[in-house]
């Protein structure tokens, strides 16, 4: 029996490669199966690919060998492994559509994480709630799922695969708000939970210049901000302005100090009144702008890859709102023409995804152009896109 044992750890070991190299611990005393639960975690596993889960054919197999034989360590066994497959893939660690090494979003939760959750659950004989609360918890999500389930053309079921793999990759908290720049959409929403609170039109960045996909915490709101001009852009032109005409450079706001292009807070600034204090590896931040006439325009591929903001203010209040301040209280700060910092009274995370699928108001789900070329689906003839 103990050389069956073994024969079929290693087995399991190789057959599973893409679920990582932690595997679930072999001793069945650290996670106990009961038959019953092997077979609600079965319909779990049935189940998955309705949502472009693709766990590896064995899984199942080898769960209904195991229902079948009296051997409770096989049972453990399988079902483990069943189990930590299922629950890395909700959490966007396996088991779909690859995402790119651009895709900068993911959960930070360990295989150790998940094996505790799951003894947890086993424990209490909890195993329906907490696979529930595994899954993205997303209105988006949800809606999408709807559409894979009943996709017969085959490249738009890949396109909705892949943005729901995206959806599962993004650490969304259950409750509290929380900000998504879908720059495929050219949009920025708030959150509150699964209840969207408003949307924004944004400018995202040139192809040459995409917005870079990644998470970060926003932590205030400058109003009156100075713009640090990087270097790539002051190669451009405005290094050599400020050279070449100094007193109508300095008129347009622009000096050179410290060894470092700067523009001074005002109307002509390029950040507009207002950018977010969120420090991240990429020097991308959401902020207004002196141009808002472009938010006009349906095609809004026009930065060097910072997210720029329609009713910007409004927004920066919605966002304060929170935190003790009131759109009339932001207006007066910027009215005094100071560059000032208001915290929020906590973190808000931010999400600068990308979701070339995503469901309307009216319960259809629109695919919209791969801007950035990022998707991977040839010829899929889009529509029009609408004009909000």
């Amino acid at each position: 029996m103990r050389s069956l044992v073994l024969a079929l750890s290693l087995a399991l070991a190789w057959s599973y490669p893409s679920l990582g190299q932690e595997q679930p611990p072999s001793s069945p005393s650290q996670l106990a199966w009961r038959p019953a639960q092997t077979e609600n975690l079965l319909h779990w596993v049935l189940k998955a690919d309705e949502e472009a889960i693709e766990l590896p054919d064995g899984i199942e197999v080898d769960l209904r060998a195991a229902l079948a034989s009296p051997d409770r360590q096989r049972l453990d066994m399988a079902a483990n492994t069943a189990a930590l497959a299922l629950l890395r893939a909700y959490h966007g660690k396996c088991c779909g559509p690859s995402l790119p090494r651009n895709w900068h979003i993911s959960q930070t939760v360990s295989d150790a994480d998940l094996r505790a959750q799951l003894a947890a659950a086993l424990a209490q004989n909890r195993l329906d709630p907490m696979l529930r609360a595994s899954r993205p918890n997303h209105p988006h999500y949800r809606a999408l799922t709807t559409a894979f389930a009943s996709e017969p053309d085959k490249a738009r079921g890949r396109l909705l695969a892949l943005n729901l793999a995206r959806w599962r990759s993004l650490p969304l908290p259950r409750t509290g708000r929380y900000l998504i720049v879908n720059v495929a959409a050219q949009e920025l929403t708030m959150w509150d939970g699964q209840t969207q609170v408003d949307s924004w039109r944004v400018i995202v960045g040139k192809t040459s210049s995409p917005t870079p996909v990644f998470s970060v915490e926003v932590t205030g709101v400058v109003i009156n901000p100075w713009w640090i001009i990087p270097s790539s852009i002051a190669a451009e032109g405005i290094g050599a302005f400020v050279r070449r005409s100094p007193a109508a450079a300095r008129a347009k706001g622009y000096f050179y100090s410290s060894r470092r292009y700067r523009q001074m807070p005002g109307d002509n600034n390029a950040l507009g009144r207002m950018k977010l204090v969120m420090p991240n590896r990429f020097t991308v931040f959401l902020h207004d702008t002196s141009n808002r006439k472009l938010f006009e325009q349906d095609e809004r591929r026009l930065s060097h890859g910072c997210v720029r903001v329609d009713r910007a203010l409004q927004f920066a209040a919605t966002l304060l709102s929170g935190s003790g301040w009131e759109q009339a209280e932001v207006d007066a700060v910027v009215a005094a023409e100071k560059t000032r910092t208001l915290p929020l009274s906590r973190p808000v995370p931010l999400y600068i995804a990308y979701f070339t699928a995503e469901p309307t108001s009216d319960g259809t789900v629109r695919f919209l152009p791969d801007i950035y070329r990022r998707d991977g689906v040839a010829a899929l003839k889009l529509p029009a896109p609408r004009k909000d």
